[in-house]
């Protein structure tokens, strides 16, 4: 069916991080307080080095060295996956928001590499996959102190993050089930709950699989799920990314990106219960533009395209008795030797009736080479040739962040094209710069910015939300204390676009590249006395960033 640009409409998330405690007053007194500047300063930076006969352009730069940060509390420390090093380094932070490095936990002795890390009152829980990334993964605890192996306990197949539940009780794990790069083994995505409340010696693992949605496989298709891959039920299609659990720990929300969805666990029950599709995005709609191309500078504007949400990072918090939901809508195509749904533009055959313009449209400097997928946008006919005609073009990621309401993925509030336009007026013909070098403009034609991080945190009696974008580099922060009408405060971003990649006293001379994660660290858990704190682990320059977070 011919799909109609103008009745459609748009929707987006927000993200949260749980374990801050949330501000009780209501949404009116908060907003009735006079206006006050959040001020964002750097005060510690942790750079990974080269091993001896190593060099840093070779070996550490854009391989991963600083990928995902948490922090405890407890032992006032960082712990940071360095997936270049296979471990997870150790940084303490002192009163003055410093960081050194003073230990390491190395994921070789468990598996092939650490994914993701979390931790709750000094125990440290690691996601580790397997040396063969199709076979079941591992958890393991260590001590937050002396790094000691305190357990360990199976889970499914590529472990890709892990995160306790609010109590500390159980922790759960996203495994994501990839394919092998010849699609012929394809696990099943799932989510493990681990009950330590025994202990970390001991621990009970429930693995809760999606075959109860394979006979659903259809109807979810009907309702916007994305099941697509070669030869896949539902529950091998389905590839959790990430969780966020309810400040309650009643319930806890998977991403699934790939699928443009999320899946929703009752952590009382046991069980998956939902998978909610998260629609689409109207970029021919004024204030929702983008720019589709590389080769026009700094060009946003209203194209006959949909964006798949596809959020990577989200965050769960309440307001007023609601569960929410912030999601960072990176995007991400399948891309395997053996299966690929991504193509340009210029590559599809137009529908005619859908796109009369057709022959101007998949001009390079239009839409041309912007990544779409072939999945989705056929209209079940052929052209001359017997390729496929497409009325609708589907892109990926929605270059924005979203709040949504938990229980039904209803959207609340998205940020439109703000990420492209603030960063454009930053830097002009230089944004949606790649996160590994310095030519400017080189990512417009696939999910421009491509917010990846996200996090929230209270400041004072005000929520905010920060988030990480990928490629450009740096984090927004917006005040989203009214839920339903955000407000953005400020970019902050240490990448000089002018730079090249050359090192000058041990640091990257371009700046922080590629925020894989953010922390948000509340003022009555800082080392810093007093004062809120945020934590980056930027994957391409290896380096951690800590800043201060002081509203005045």
């Amino acid at each position: 069916m011919k799909y109609q640009w103008a009745g459609l409409a748009v929707a987006i998330a927000a993200a949260g991080l749980s374990g801050c405690s949330d501000d009780t007053r209501s949404v009116e007194d908060r907003n009735s307080e006079p206006t006050r500047t959040l001020t964002v300063n750097q005060v510690g930076r942790y750079q990974v080095q080269p091993a001896a006969g190593e060099s840093f352009l070779d070996d550490v730069f854009d391989e991963g060295a600083a990928e995902i940060v948490t922090y405890d509390a407890t032992t006032q420390r960082l712990y940071v996956v360095n997936s270049n090093a296979k471990t997870v380094d150790v940084l303490a932070i002192d009163s003055s928001g410093s960081l050194m490095r003073m230990g390491q936990i190395d994921a070789t002795a468990e598996g092939d590499s650490a994914n993701s890390v979390a931790v709750h009152e000094g125990t440290v829980a690691v996601a580790i996959e397997a040396d063969d990334a199709q076979a079941p993964g591992k958890v393991v605890f260590y001590s937050g102190t002396g790094l000691e192996k305190l357990g360990e306990a199976t889970v499914g197949a590529l472990p890709d993050m892990v995160t306790f539940t609010p109590d500390g009780t159980r922790v759960l794990v996203a495994n994501e089930g990839e394919p092998n790069d010849d699609y012929d083994n394809d696990p099943e995505g799932s989510i493990s709950v681990i009950d330590v409340s025994a202990g970390f010696n001991a621990p009970m693992v429930n693995t809760l699989g999606f075959s109860d949605f394979n006979d659903r496989a259809d109807e979810l298709r009907a309702a916007g799920v994305r099941i697509f891959g070669p030869n896949a039920t539902a529950a091998q299609d389905f590839e959790p990314e990430y969780i966020a659990v309810a400040p309650d720990g009643q319930r806890a929300y998977a991403s699934l990106q790939e699928n443009n969805a999320i899946a929703v666990i009752d952590l009382q029950a046991m069980e998956i219960t939902d998978v909610l599709p998260l629609g689409y995005k109207d970029h021919s709609v004024a204030g929702q533009g983008i720019d589709p191309s590389n080769e026009d500078g700094l060009n946003i504007r209203t194209v006959p395209v949909l964006g798949m949400y596809q959020p990577d990072t989200i965050a769960a918090f309440s307001e007023d008795g609601t569960t929410y939901l912030l999601t960072a809508n990176e995007g991400d195509a399948r891309d395997y030797d053996g299966f690929s749904e991504e193509v340009d533009v210029k590559d599809l055959s137009l529908d005619p009736s859908a796109f009369p313009n057709a022959a101007m449209l998949q001009e390079d400097a239009q839409l041309g080479d912007l990544k779409v997928t072939n999945t989705l946008g056929r209209t079940g006919q052929t052209n001359a040739e017997g390729e496929p005609t497409y009325d609708t073009l589907y892109a990926y990621g929605a270059r924005s962040f979203s709040i949504r309401r938990a229980d039904t993925a209803e959207l609340v509030y998205d940020s439109g094209d703000d990420f492209e336009r603030i960063t454009g007026e930053r830097y002009g013909d230089a944004f949606n710069n790649d996160n590994s070098e310095n030519d400017g403009d080189s990512r417009s034609d696939n999910k421009g910015p491509e917010p990846e991080a996200i996090a929230y945190g209270v400041i004072d009696g005000r929520r905010y939300a920060f988030i990480g974008l990928e490629r450009m580099g740096g984090f927004l922060v917006y005040d989203i204390t009214d839920v339903n009408a955000p407000v953005y405060v400020s970019y902050t971003n240490s990448r000089d676009v002018s730079a090249d990649m050359e090192t000058e006293n041990g640091a990257l001379v371009a700046g922080d590249l590629g925020p894989e994660s953010i922390v948000f660290i509340p003022a009555d858990k800082s080392p810093v006395t007093g004062v809120a704190l945020l934590a980056v682990g930027n994957e391409v320059s290896g380096s951690t960033t800590l800043y201060r977070l002081v509203l005045e």
